[in-house]
């Protein structure tokens, strides 16, 4: 499977986790590290941003 910068930066710019619930958010770095979001479910502002899956050849 062919890897495309294009579709890397789709599904991982800008993508973060909630470290408690688990929901995926999308926003800017910005405000994560200013802590100017919070977790749509539970209101927490903490969070990572999305693991890349390694895959298997």
């Amino acid at each position: 499977m062919v890897k495309f910068p294009e579709a890397t930066a789709r599904l991982f710019k800008g993508a973060f986790v909630c470290r408690k619930c688990k929901t995926k958010m999308r926003t800017n770095v910005n405000k994560i590290i200013k802590k100017e979001v919070a977790c749509k479910n539970c209101g927490r502002r903490s969070f990572r941003p999305v693991k890349a899956k390694k895959t298997q050849k």
